[in-house]
Formats: structure tokens, sequence, C-alpha cells
């Protein structure tokens, strides 16, 4: 279930905080409740995804962009995403989320955020390639950047890791696990098993 509770509650404090220019980075606070646990007493992985995008909608509400969304009836979509998970987040433990805009090019908007514990360690790290949409499809960047008075900002350099990762995404074959396509070591994907 979306925590609902969470996103509200999370609105009305972004609220109170200062705007941030389109790449400074959005920081929260968070806990992990029991019902973010999964069956081994640690953040569940689909849970810790579900924080991010609160986060998300976080940073998109002090950066001027729900105002926008609202307005001109334009979503937030994923496109794709990486992530990283290197350390276990347990009950009740408090973490911090930051989450930032990175880059942009003429479709997508590249975002990373991560959570850190409360010793200093990342507990995880996520990229993603995301889209503003209409009813027609995706909404350049820059129409987003025109309608919420920033054209005077150019395009971060795009970091060669996200560049590598958009070159090796455009790799994969789609739609995936067609009968006839076969994975990298040549085996058809239909013989392909874990032995």
């Amino acid at each position: 279930m979306f925590p609902i509770v969470r996103l509200i509650k999370d609105l009305l404090v972004a609220r109170r905080m200062p705007p941030l220019d389109l790449t400074e980075t959005h920081v929260s606070r968070h806990i992990c409740w029991p019902w973010d646990l999964d069956i081994w007493m640690e953040l569940n992985n689909g849970r810790a995804m579900t924080l991010y995008d609160l986060g998300r909608t976080m940073l998109a509400q002090r950066v001027g962009l729900i105002g926008a969304l609202r307005s001109r009836r334009w979503g937030m979509t994923v496109a794709g995403t990486t992530v990283r998970f290197r350390r276990r987040i347990r009950g009740f433990e408090q973490f911090e989320m930051r989450s930032r805009a990175v880059a942009w090019d003429d479709r997508f908007i590249y975002l990373e955020q991560s959570m850190w514990k409360s010793n200093g360690d990342c507990a995880s790290h996520v990229m993603l390639r995301t889209a503003i949409t209409d009813a027609k499809g995706i909404v350049s960047p820059q129409e987003v950047l025109k309608t919420i008075g920033r054209t005077d900002r150019a395009a971060p350099e795009m970091p060669d890791w996200i560049k590598a990762w958009c070159e090796a995404d455009a790799g994969r074959p789609w739609p995936p696990m067609m009968p006839t396509q076969t994975v990298a070591s040549g085996v058809s994907a239909a013989e392909d098993t874990l032995a």
C-alpha cells in the first residue's frame, strides 16, 4: 500500500522548507517502521523504492515543479533505474534520504537518491531516468524549464557513469525475454536456467 500518511506529512514539511535550485539536494529524515520490514526484519527493497518516490515528490515541490504539474496537468514517471543496496536498515532505525537532479537531456531528467544510516554509512543509492508527461507523451525538459521560469538554466554536464548506464541500457533487447533472443553467453534465453 502506498504510504499516503507519509506523503501528506512530507508535503507539509516540504512546504515550510525554503525553495531549492534545480540541482540542489533535498534532505529528509525517516524511520523504518514495522510495516516497512521484510521477513528478514530489514527495510524491504520495494518499500525503499516507494520511499525514494516520496523523496522525488518532495524534491519536485521544493524546486517549484508541483505547481506546474497541476496547472499543466502533467505527470511524473520513471523510465529507467539502477539501484545499489549496501547496508541494512533495521526496524525503528532512523535514516536520512538525499534526492537531487543531476542532469537532463532533450527528453529525460536524471536524478540520484541515497539513504544514509545515522553512523554515516550509505545504505543504498539509486539513479533514475525520469520524465514529465502529458496526454501526448514526454514533455521536454526545456518546456518544463520554460513553464517554471528557469530558461536561464542550461543542462549540467552528464556524469560519465550515467552516460555509460544510458549506453548499456540502450543495448538491452526490447521487448525483453523473447524466445528467439539469446543471452550474453550465447545460450538461448529458454535454455538459460539456474543449476
